[in-house]
């Protein structure tokens, strides 16, 4: 989406190129329809997303949209002869860009320290970088597609610059390739437009190519991908170049326009866009804004563009960029604040009214004077300083905030200091230090989302289209006195902690390969996801390739949100079998609580908004686990395994604290902290030498 100001472009002119187009109806400098196109598309986006909690394909409009104005304001200026200076038209670009979005920026990293809770405010930091620098599409690629990321129980109140990230990455590109094409065409004397429309025409093809397979194979990271939204921008520049070809008599321009309106209204409604978008679904919304586009001015009473050029529309289309900006951090601080999965009639009313209220607010006092400053646009180096003034008024405070959650973290040796003891609190014989009760949890909040075990060797990704999937190593290759491997899905990957530190005591190699919703089962049930049956596969013929000492592994799933009772996969008893009948011991670990995982229920957010009562948070045993484990049954015909539950250290007096011992127990809705893990360590030490009968230090 661009600002007002894109959606009067310097003009198209009337060029030669354009021969019998001339006087044609797209040959005008401003487009109304255009202008109202916009604003539907922007109404469209937040109607979908307050109201419907769905997507609507409104911002793929403004994708093509944004590049049929940027294209036709190019061949312009190149067909009339006038100098391009990319470095002037990126400067004043995002010199009117970045205003309002300081302006947001800002609000949102006010509302987060003041409302949101702490577990939130990395991620929330972390993307204000992402967003300010037009990077954000890229960071939620990542996030996407890993499991370990950040909790995604909710979304982030920056996620919506995606969209104005890939724009930025396009502005940036579109005016390089017009002015290579220029430099060619008259280098070897070549048609400007007809070189364009091959530039265009081949990107388009790759794009949509690209888009379709990658949307096919992983659909979440496609999603944000610039490589897979070319196409869009390529079409809306095709649709540019070519337009002013297309003189349809208005009968059919009539027709165009309202068929292009219904199609693209009822795109949301019809498709399931979150979960098919981009590939060649996308075809859908962006065709249909460009039958509005063809439509253009008909010069009839029933024609489309009378609505669209109305008064209303075009006013709303030059707030349309303020309001995209707004209104998705209205609606998720309002949802986060008031512990909602989504608004209401009422509520939601409320959050749109608030949008257009603040985006009419932000355009008529922020990006309209800014715009029109005469002084700032009057030379490259006063746009420049504008740019760095703005990002410098996001920098400043975003950067005290980082500094100052960094300086007030508490820094307690987690195991040795008796006010942060975890799990040592459980122990036998165990007395409260005096300052237990006024010294700061650990792990503090802001870096609750970090704890996940540590590897001295790293970790290898197995599968880019899940990057949980891993390969994690702790370095001890030489020569060390075992070797243990760890098998199985993020709730083995946890156990790492504890194994890590005892192979640090006991020289011993320590391997994982692991990932999210992964556990040992052959998938065959539909209970993990497409991939998973291959990965454990691979999995355990790598770890009997290893020859291990002993294997670690959970056994049974406690209760998820509760609808179901702790279980233990059909397919569990045969995988394991294959490391028994190579005589390679098995650990094989129950399964730890599971909280509600509704937003802001998880463990870690509920003691952020509880600091008063950390009870509350607690989960009932009884609706995690069953009386008698699953496994029992299993023991006798599974000689070599060993069955390990450790739920009197995660559950006491049938309750599940998600604080034991001032220290958080729980990162999220079901994975225990680094820090509390470590706690356990002795426990844990003691537990594996008496199952394998191993000997300390041997």
């Amino acid at each position: 989406m661009t600002t007002g100001t894109m959606a009067r472009p310097t003009g198209s002119g009337r060029s030669s190129a354009a021969g019998s187009a001339n006087g044609g109806p797209h040959n005008r400098k401003f487009l109304p329809e255009v202008q109202g196109l916009r604003s539907l598309a922007v109404l469209m986006v937040v109607i979908y997303h307050v109201w419907l909690g769905r997507v609507s394909g409104g911002v793929d409009i403004f994708l093509l949209v944004s590049a049929f104005l940027m294209t036709r304001q190019f061949v312009g200026r190149v067909e009339r002869g006038t100098p391009l200076d990319l470095l002037k038209h990126w400067l004043h670009l995002f010199k009117r860009l970045l205003p309002a979005v300081v302006v947001v920026l800002l609000s949102v990293l006010a509302a987060t320290y003041l409302w949101l809770p702490q577990t939130r405010w990395k991620d929330i930091f972390a993307q204000t970088w992402a967003s300010a620098f037009y990077f954000e599409n890229w960071a939620l690629t990542s996030n996407s597609v890993d499991y370990y990321a950040a909790d995604h129980s909710l979304a982030s109140p920056l996620q919506h610059f995606w969209s104005l990230s890939i724009q930025g990455q396009v502005f940036i590109l579109w005016p390089l390739i017009f002015a290579a094409a220029a430099l060619l065409a008259r280098t070897f004397r070549l048609r400007y437009r007809v070189l364009l429309t091959y530039i265009f025409g081949l990107i388009f093809i790759l794009s949509l190519l690209v888009s379709i397979r990658e949307t096919g194979s992983n659909q979440a990271f496609a999603y944000f991908d610039t490589r897979a939204r070319l196409w869009e921008f390529a079409l809306g520049s095709l649709l540019a170049l070519l337009l002013p070809y297309l003189n349809l008599p208005h009968r059919v321009r009539v027709l165009l326009g309202w068929l292009g309106v219904v199609a693209m209204i009822s795109c949301g409604i019809v498709l399931d866009i979150e979960q098919q978008f981009p590939g060649f679904i996308a075809l859908w919304p962006t065709l249909a804004a460009a039958l509005i586009i063809i439509a253009g001015r008909s010069d009839s009473r029933f024609g489309m563009d009378r609505f669209l050029s109305s008064r209303p529309l075009v006013f709303m289309g030059g707030n349309s960029y303020a309001l995209y900006l707004w209104h998705w951090p209205l609606l998720i601080i309002y949802l986060m604040v008031f512990d909602k999965e989504k608004a209401g009639w009422l509520s939601g009313t409320v959050v749109i009214v608030a949008a257009l209220v603040l985006s009419i607010l932000t355009t008529r006092f922020v990006e309209k004077p800014v715009r029109d400053w005469k002084w700032a646009g009057s030379s490259k180096l006063r746009a420049a300083a504008v740019m760095a003034v703005s990002l410098a008024l996001i920098a400043v405070p975003l950067g005290g905030l980082q500094l100052h959650i960094q300086a007030v973290s508490p820094k307690a040796g987690v195991g040795s200091t008796p006010e942060n003891p975890g799990a040592a609190a459980l122990f036998a014989g165990y007395t409260p230090a005096a300052g237990s009760r006024t010294a700061p949890l650990v792990p503090a909040l802001t870096d609750i989302a970090d704890e996940w075990p540590q590897w001295d060797g790293g970790c290898t990704v197995l599968d880019e289209s899940d990057v949980s999937r891993t390969r994690c190593d702790n370095g001890n290759d030489a020569n060390p006195a075992r070797t243990v491997v760890v098998v199985g899905s993020s709730h083995a990957l946890m156990w790492s902690t504890p194994l890590l530190d005892i192979a640090r005591k006991y020289n011993w190699r320590v391997i994982a390969f692991t990932a999210g919703f992964c556990p040992l089962t052959d998938g065959a049930d539909g209970t993990v996801p497409a991939g998973c049956n291959r990965f454990v596969s691979s999995s355990v013929q790598a770890a009997l390739e290893l020859k291990p000492d002993a294997v670690l592994t959970t056994s049974t799933r406690a209760a998820y949100n509760f609808t179901t009772s702790e279980y233990l996969d059909p397919s569990w008893a045969g995988v394991v079998r294959e490391f028994a009948a190579a005589r390679i011991p098995v650990l094989a670990i129950r399964d730890t609580p599971r909280f509600d995982q509704t937003p802001l229920a998880s463990g870690p957010d509920c003691v952020a908004k509880n600091p008063k009562d950390y009870s509350v948070c607690a989960t009932a045993q009884d609706q995690n686990f069953a009386d008698i484990s699953p496994t029992d049954a299993l023991r006798e015909s599974l000689p070599g395994v060993n069955f390990l539950d450790f739920t009197p250290y995660f559950c006491v007096d049938e309750s599940c604290p998600a604080v034991i011992g001032n220290v958080m127990v729980y990162k999220d809705g079901s994975h225990v902290t680094r820090t509390y893990m470590k706690t356990l360590t002795p426990v844990v030490e003691q537990a594996v030498f008496a199952a394998t009968g191993w000997e300390e230090g041997k």
